[in-house]
């Protein structure tokens, strides 16, 4: 069996004043973090992850830290996964929360639209296998502005090069 990864970094460290407690919560959970002066740097040896295990107590106070400050991807999605405190029978301690629904992109762009440093924010990714298997290995680059999510991967560059050579 083959294992496949996908190691990131986001180029830009993110300053804490660009983050909401939230987006820096869920941000940490995706990527590995770590200081780089009063900001993080994200990073994943292994790739993003899209399933969270978040204990319950901190992610209901970094939404309630959030709230006031602004309306983002993050709280809404915390928002629509939180258990109701009505709810019949003991309330879970950790949360698992699936981001295949959404991205770690749209959390990214949130915090670019209201950053006064960041322009855009980059990403990029190499796709690894453990076996030397066709269509295991590449890469791919994302740009994300406060307007656009662009990305290619190296087997979209592939096509057109291939399309511009091709008679």
């Amino acid at each position: 069996m083959a294992d496949y990864y996908t190691p990131t970094v986001i180029q830009q460290s993110i300053s804490d004043t660009d983050m909401t407690p939230l987006e820096l919560l869920f941000l940490a959970h995706i990527f590995d973090a770590e200081r780089d002066g009063d900001g993080w740097y994200f990073f994943s040896e292994q790739g993003p992850s899209d399933m969270l295990s978040i204990e319950r107590g901190a992610l209901e106070a970094a939404l309630a830290a959030s709230e006031g400050a602004v309306d983002s991807t993050a709280n809404r999605f915390v928002r629509a996964h939180l258990p109701d405190p009505q709810a019949i029978g003991p309330l879970p301690s950790h949360l698992d929360l699936d981001l295949s629904t959404t991205s770690w992109e749209f959390i990214m762009q949130d915090i670019v639209k209201r950053s006064s440093t960041l322009a855009y924010v980059t990403a990029v990714s190499s796709f690894t296998c453990s076996r030397m298997r066709p269509d295991g290995f590449g890469g791919a680059a994302v740009l994300i502005s406060a307007d656009e999510i662009m990305g290619k991967s190296t087997s979209d560059l592939l096509e057109e090069f291939i399309e511009h050579v091709a008679p």
